[in-house]
């Protein structure tokens, strides 16, 4: 690396990159390049980052453009780049079509008697062969010039090798074959690539905003943070925001993936693309245009398709050694029989050519990635966003999940149920004081306690944390603290009276927390937070799915036992403070290898990040966990987990399934044409034909249902 020049990047839109294909012929054309660093492809969304230490990008762009590739820097693209891009051209098909009516032509003249040499058969195919393979020899060129062994430099090679031999008909065949398949092929893959352009495509252009002359409509991406937007009923939201005036329900499934619309007021949030079902609105706008959660999902959906997972990395590392030591073993079938065995040389030239037909790996290569982005846009399309093809096949591997308590297997909206003064102070008196010293905490315990208090808050010196235990600072003059059993302990001034008082409290499954100065304590406080329906369900279904599950809480471990027993989990540590539930997952890793941890993305992002796979639960419109989690549940909803448990295991089924069939259609054929069997329009048809139905059996994830 060149450490004296820092490192620039820059990001190309590549029309004519479809395939892995295109990818190998581009990195073998740069990775020789002084001053590129890193390169990252994203064939999907037809993207290369490059990563370099030149003065400019100019030797690049011009490398891709003698490749003929049509690149464009990001953000440079013309308008019509997708729609040219994904669309084959009139002149294309018509082309094609040519090529076919002549290649049948030909092959119908040889069967009914005319020689594979007559004229008649010659022009019939030379037309085809012309029409139907200028792409594939442009292409097999360019490949032949960087040294790169893809298909098209194969093709190239049997059909000028067949015509050399006087297969004509046969020929004119496999060039049609070969392009029909390519076009195919293309329409498939855009199936795929569909699938991110409509979670894009879901947020309206315009949007109805006030100004200073009244509403107008203006484009999206012109509206500025803090202006108000109206919303009328049936309309798509253009923007985030939060309710300001009026009431509505909304169809928020293109983000959280709920089945039924949620009930919306003012101060409650709305996301772009959600659906305003009934009901007029007006929302302050808290994201623009690129910020959204809308456009944060895609962003990382786009992302995660350039990681590739294991089984793609094992694909890439077969491929790299199968189709050189194909093609060894064709040169080798066309040159021993006839040097040391006295055969004749044409047939086995014809074999050796449809050798290279077979050698190409497209069906294997293609399948992963298709695949692969199939599942992570099934998964974003049900509230699910996985942050790599890593963790999606990781996920069937999961065999302990450890879940945080408050606000994952409950509500996260606890209520004060008791209030207990253990000396002379009243009630409200110490609610207020508490309230005080909880106005500057983010614990939903603390939110329960100044929510139950209405009056007024009083000023708070010195406030300090305490993690995991509670908070302290100096009301009136005086020191007090708020905390939970631990703090009291700590402090030493929990005596046989309290002792009862907490304890009773605890069996009963609530949190408690004790207002108290140094020496005493003076008031108990017990908050109760409702378990989730959908938290027992989830956690039967996981269970049934063999996953062993583990509460991981900071509560102490009597509420923690009686929450564990409402909802099923026979496996629970209370008392646990972030380091402590890092060293849990620690042990956990050691015993099941791969553990999966629940939290909110915040508090637990040393356990989310020590897990095999982190998920953050509601992590719609947060910003923490959509960054720090593998794996994002957007709507608070437990039952998401064994929905991507079900989905990810359907991906590795369908890995196996697209590996074993190109595997096994490439190895029944190179047994056929040993035994002679084998013809090259023949293995055409297997090679292509194969490559479609791995592409089709992928794209079937798009339609999962569990």
């Amino acid at each position: 690396m060149n450490s004296s020049a820092p490192l620039k990047e820059q990001i190309y839109v590549i029309q004519k990159m479809d395939c892995p294909t295109e990818e190998k012929l581009i990195r073998n054309r740069l990775e020789g390049m002084a001053g590129i660093e890193d390169m990252r492809f994203n064939l999907m969304q037809r993207e290369l980052t490059v990563q370099y230490s030149l003065e400019s990008d100019a030797a690049i762009f011009d490398a891709l453009n003698d490749l003929s590739m049509e690149p464009a820097r990001k953000g440079e693209e013309p308008v019509d780049a997708e729609q040219h891009a994904s669309t084959a051209s009139l002149r294309t098909k018509i082309m094609v079509a040519v090529s076919g009516v002549c290649a049948m032509s030909a092959e119908a003249a040889s069967w009914f008697g005319s020689d594979d040499k007559s004229a008649i058969v010659m022009v019939l195919a030379a037309i085809a062969i012309i029409t139907g393979g200028i792409e594939t020899a442009k292409k097999g060129w360019l490949a032949l010039k960087t040294f790169t062994l893809n298909i098209n430099a194969l093709m190239m090679i049997a059909i000028t090798g067949a015509v050399f031999i006087g297969e004509w008909p046969e020929a004119a065949m496999v060039v049609f074959l070969f392009a029909l398949a390519e076009l195919i092929e293309a329409y498939s893959l855009d199936r795929a690539r569909n699938a991110i352009r409509n979670l894009m495509e879901m947020t309206p252009e315009t949007a109805m905003v006030q100004t200073a002359s009244g509403w107008k409509e203006m484009k999206a991406e012109d509206v500025a943070l803090t202006s108000i937007v109206r919303v009328k009923p049936g309309e798509r939201i253009p923007l985030d925001g939060k309710i300001t005036e009026g009431s509505s329900s909304v169809n928020q499934a293109p983000i959280t993936g709920e089945s039924m619309p949620v009930e919306k007021k003012p101060g409650d949030p709305v996301f772009a693309g959600t659906i305003n079902e009934r009901g007029s609105f007006e929302f302050e706008v808290t994201a623009n245009k690129g910020n959204t959660t809308l456009a944060r999902i895609v962003r990382s959906v786009q992302e995660a398709q350039s990681e590739r997972a294991p089984t793609q990395r094992f694909v890439d590392q077969f491929s790299r050694y199968y189709t050189p030591a194909i093609v060894v073993i064709a040169i080798l079938l066309a040159a021993i029989p006839p040097l040391f065995f006295g055969q004749e040389f044409m047939p086995w030239l014809y074999k050796a050519l449809v050798m290279l037909v077979i050698a190409c790996p497209c069906a294997l290569v293609i399948s992963t990635p298709v695949t692969v982005v199939s599942g992570l846009a099934a998964a974003a399309r049900r509230g699910i966003l996985v942050k790599g093809g890593a963790y999606l096949e990781e996920g069937r591997k999961l065999k302990a999940l450890a879940l945080d308590k408050t606000g994952t297997l409950t509500q996260g909206k606890p209520e004060v149920t008791d209030i207990k003064p253990v000396t002379s102070m009243k009630e409200n008196t110490a609610l207020q004081i508490a309230a005080s010293l909880d106005s500057h905490s983010e614990h939903p315990v603390a939110h329960a306690i100044v929510k139950r208090w209405e009056g007024e808050l009083l000023e708070v010196k010195e406030f300090e944390a305490i993690t995991g235990r509670g908070v302290k600072g100096i009301v009136n003059g005086k020191r007090y603290y708020i905390g939970n059993h631990r703090l009291i302990e700590e402090l030493s001034i929990c005596g046989p009276e309290l002792e009862a008082v907490l304890e009773a409290l605890e069996k009963e499954g609530k949190t408690v927390v004790v207002l108290t100065t140094e020496n005493e304590p003076l008031c108990v406080f017990a908050v109760a937070d409702v378990i989730r329906e959908s938290s027992v369900e989830a956690i039967a279904a996981l269970q049934a799915a063999g996953v062993h599950c583990i509460i991981l809480t900071g509560d102490n471990q009597t509420t923690a036992n009686a929450i564990a027993a409402k909802v099923g989990i026979e496996d629970v540590r209370g008392n646990m403070l972030p380091e402590d539930k890092l060293d849990v997952i620690g042990k956990l890793r050691e015993q099941y290898k791969v553990v999966g941890m629940v939290g909110d993305g915040v508090n637990d992002a040393p356990a989310l990040a020590k897990s095999s796979i982190g998920f953050a639960m509601g992590a719609a419109g947060t910003d923490t966990a959509l960054e720090t989690a593998d794996v994002a549940l957007m709507e608070d909803d437990l039952r998401r987990l064994p929905l991507f448990l079900a989905l990810s295991r359907k991906t590795g089924a369908v890995l196996k399934q697209n590996i074993t069939l190109a595997i096994d259609i490439k190895a029944v054929f190179l047994a056929l044409n040993l035994a002679g069997e084998a013809t090259l329009w023949m293995a055409v048809f297997a090679d292509m034909g194969a490559s479609l139905i791995v592409v089709a059996n992928g794209l079937r994830l798009l339609k999962f249902t569990k």
